[in-house]
């Protein structure tokens, strides 16, 4: 049976590897999704926009 409810698909983003020394485009990426320290994370919707951020810095972080 298919799920019903209407809330927003999310996707669950961890840092897991440091910025330092990291180029610019790729901290920027991580701030743009809520992480600036090891260990943040953030839930953020479940979109192309948001994939193709996580695409870019896959190396320093985990999703769920």
């Amino acid at each position: 049976m298919a799920n019903n409810n209407n809330a927003p698909e999310t996707i669950t983003v961890k840092l897991v590897r440091s910025l330092a020394g990291r180029p610019d485009n790729q901290i920027e990426t991580a701030k743009s999704l809520g992480l600036r320290k090891i260990g943040d994370v953030s839930v953020q919707p479940d979109n192309a926009a948001t994939r193709g951020k996580i695409f870019k810095i896959s190396h320093l972080v985990e999703t769920n």
